[in-house]
């Protein structure tokens, strides 16, 4: 799958660097996390978590929590319902459990998604409900 983010940088319309904010490994936030910058989160999330750039969801992060961005890349698992005003990617190692409204979606193999996925202009052209593989 084609990756938004180059070389984990997030970049804006310029192509320069935007600043991000990262949310590292032994990380733990609990409450509203609202930014207007990019965010990369590789630690834990609950509560709500909102910006009006891009979200990178790292392999092991856990986020349980209301989710909101413009593009959003989820290697790691979510529990919440993810609203994005423009692209989703989930990879291989992704685990969604909420329903998901977004402008267009990308799954790959192996993602597992437990909840409705609602896509399209404004999430009003198409409205699958999805369930691509059953965790233990």
């Amino acid at each position: 799958m084609a990756n938004m983010f180059k070389k984990d940088e997030m970049q804006n319309e310029g192509g320069n660097n935007t600043n991000k904010t990262i949310i590292g490994p032994s990380v733990k936030i609990e409450g509203d996390f609202i930014s207007d910058e990019s965010i990369e989160v590789q630690g834990k999330v609950i509560g709500t978590l909102k910006t009006t750039k891009d979200l990178l969801v790292g392999n092991n992060a856990n986020i349980k929590a209301e989710v909101e961005a413009a593009n959003l890349n989820v290697s790691g698992e979510i529990k919440g319902n993810i609203t994005i005003s423009e692209k989703t990617e989930l990879s291989s190692t992704a685990k969604i459990n909420g329903d998901i409204t977004t402008n267009t979606i990308s799954i790959e193999s192996g993602a597992v998604v437990n909840g409705r996925c609602t896509s399209g202009q404004d999430g009003k052209t198409a409205e699958k409900k999805v369930s691509l593989k059953k965790e233990d």
